[in-house]
């Protein structure tokens, strides 16, 4: 490991600025992590592991040209050297991958913070999906800060699902960012159930007409945990679409943020966008914040935003308990129905098979 004075000229943010509002970041102390990397392992079909490599820092850039954040900059440090851990998905053009490419990162050693990045690169009609997990053990004290870059080409369809299975004491700040050339697809697919605090910041940016991005994501807190999200769908063509749709609850004292913006530029004439957010409150002691926001720079658009944050439906719970169902019973099964939505549509793949035991298995330890 390296020592973390590599960072001592990084500013970290603060909660008076608006994107880190309600966030934890003044509970983080930087200097107490040593930079390291994680435990990659990957799993791709014989026939796509050409199109799989390891790389550096040069090779980023393409969706995300400047570091965005004091992250990005920490990302952009760790990316070069014995810290570098850089995974690259290059699609040749009209090429479709199958089986989904599928990278499991774990936290193993305490004290560390790690910063993998990956590179999805999707040629002119190609396709991919890609699953990249995130686990470690309950006690690992660690910070993870992976960073995302998806290019589609013209009508290039990338799917990327991240999955957080992070044990509760590591942190995890993650930046997804996406480049949609015309006719191209992105879908970016969420599942959120394991950290201390976990941050995703998610850009969605269409550029070429017709383009489309679809964002969903599932989130669950409980004990103290929170999950913090941040989306923006930047709309810079015409006749792009993009669709967002993020569902999640929270339970024990645990907290949720959730902040999202809808761009329309001025030459994205015929484009539609809609977001939604959507928030239960299991207990007394959980908490929720909504920030659905547009800004449109033209007409002849379609546009549209909602957010709720509310206990579990008592008419609902209702229905359930007189036609004798435990009020225990019943409370799940309104919530598995809440994230229904959600659940159906992720991919079908193996890997989201689990994901209804899942959430029941933690609402079970909320209850």
């Amino acid at each position: 490991m390296t020592t973390p004075t590599r960072f001592s000229g990084i500013a970290l943010p603060t909660v008076d600025e608006e994107i880190w509002r309600y966030s934890r970041i003044g509970e983080l102390d930087l200097a107490k992590y040593a930079a390291g990397r994680l435990d990659t392992t990957l799993e791709v079909a014989g026939d796509a592991r050409d199109i799989v490599s390891t790389g550096s820092f040069a090779d980023c850039g393409r969706a995300m040209p400047i570091a965005v954040d004091a992250f990005a900059e920490i990302s952009a440090i760790q990316s070069t050297g014995p810290t570098a851990d850089v995974t690259i998905v290059r699609i040749p053009r009209g090429r479709a991958i199958i089986e989904p490419i599928v990278i499991t990162r774990t936290v193993s050693a305490p004290g560390v913070v790690a910063t993998p990045r990956l590179i999805v690169d999707a040629a002119e009609n190609s396709e991919v999906t890609v699953i990249e997990r995130f686990v470690s053990a309950d006690d690992v004290d660690a910070l993870v800060v992976p960073i995302v870059e998806m290019s589609a080409a013209q009508s290039a369809r990338i799917t990327y699902l991240a999955i957080n299975e992070l044990g509760n004491r590591t942190w995890k700040i993650a930046h997804q960012q996406s480049l949609g050339e015309r006719d191209s697809s992105t879908r970016i697919y969420t599942v959120a159930l394991g950290g201390d605090y976990a941050r995703v910041r998610t850009e969605a940016r269409l550029i070429g007409t017709g383009a489309s991005t679809q964002q969903v994501a599932l989130y669950f807190a409980d004990n103290d945990q929170m999950h913090d999200f941040r989306t923006l769908q930047t709309h810079v063509a015409p006749r792009t679409h993009s669709d967002m749709l993020f569902k999640g609850a929270v339970a024990g004292t645990s907290k949720s943020v959730y902040t999202g913006l809808i761009r329309i530029e001025k030459d994205a004439h015929g484009s539609q966008a809609y977001q939604t957010n959507r928030n239960l409150t299991l207990s007394e002691g959980a908490w929720a914040e909504s920030v659905p926001n547009l800004e449109i720079e033209t007409n002849d658009v379609k546009c549209s935003h909602a957010s709720t944050v509310g206990p579990i439906d008592d008419e609902q719970r209702f229905y359930l308990e007189s036609r004798g169902i435990r009020p225990e019973v019943a409370e799940r099964l309104v919530v598995l129905g809440f994230f229904n939505e959600v659940i159906e549509r992720l991919p079908n793949l193996p890997v989201v098979a689990g994901l209804r035991d899942k959430v029941a298995a933690k609402l079970s330890g909320a209850s």
